[in-house]
């Protein structure tokens, strides 16, 4: 058994989705999250500075003495995983895999929607990742730049978000997709609305749930669960700006974000 924690990093508010799937799977970890929020958003930066932030952000959770590390950023998953995972001796997870595998095994007809944010979409790393698993997938990515604002101006619920969604989407609708991939941290909670323009015959897939699931896998198989069953520990720290953490974050994780903390951006 493994008391350590678990640390989760995001270039900033999002990865919060991620930790709240995690915090549902396993409620006895504890956990310390990151979010980057002085460098946001990573999707407009080369790849090699990515791959810089990427390690400064694991750098800090390993001195937090984690004991595994979940990158819960999109483009940080399909640029920095591999980098990571190879430059740090713990096991290193991602968001992506999880998420193309759960649409390969999920589509009936084979067609498949992938929304996120335009550099996740460019990067084509669902796309790819996709159809290594599913080869004759027909796989539509469609960046949706305008849900990251929305979700965090609390409007997921507003005539603004369905009227986004519907011209966001009716690419994906006239395709024929039965399957939708949600793939940016912001998105799941869009997701009634998502699923209001889309129909109920779309499966949603949440990348967060699917990597938490992975998660407590590699826990269970690897006999790291925590021993402890009592109330789980989460810390938080921001390298800008900790109380728009605090009050976007609060709302995605349904619950007062305690034990926040700012951290010098020369210290990742």
């Amino acid at each position: 058994m493994d008391n350590r924690p678990i640390g989760i990093f995001d270039s900033g508010v999002g990865g919060l989705t991620v930790m709240r799937e995690v915090m549902e799977q396993l409620p006895y970890e504890n956990i310390i999250y990151l979010g980057d929020t002085a460098r946001i958003p990573y999707g407009s930066k080369s790849d090699q500075t990515i791959k810089k932030y990427a390690n400064q952000c694991s750098s800090f959770l390993m001195s937090k003495d984690v004991k595994t590390i979940v990158i819960a950023c999109n483009t940080a998953s399909s640029i920095a995983l591999e980098n990571v995972q190879n430059n740090f001796d713990l096991p290193v997870l991602g968001v992506i895999d999880p998420g193309a595998r759960s649409a390969a095994q999920t589509t009936e007809n084979k067609k498949i929607g992938v929304i996120g944010t335009i550099a996740t979409i460019n990067s084509n790393a669902y796309q790819q990742k996709i159809m290594e698993y599913l080869h004759d997938a027909e796989v539509i990515g469609i960046p949706c730049p305008l849900f990251v604002p929305i979700v965090e101006e609390g409007w997921e619920y507003s005539n603004i978000a369905e009227l986004t969604a519907e011209k966001y989407l009716d690419e994906l609708i006239e395709h024929e997709v039965d399957t939708l991939v949600l793939g940016c941290t912001h998105y799941p909670i869009l997701r009634y609305t998502i699923r209001k323009v889309v129909g109920q015959n779309v499966k949603l897939v949440n990348p967060a749930f699917e990597t938490s699931r992975d998660l407590k896998k590699l826990l269970e198989e690897n006999n790291m669960l925590n021993e402890h069953f009592g109330k789980a520990r989460y810390e938080y720290y921001a390298s800008d700006a900790p109380e728009r953490l605090r009050r976007i974050g609060g709302n995605f994780l349904k619950k007062e974000i305690d034990n926040l903390y700012e951290i010098a951006i020369d210290k990742l």
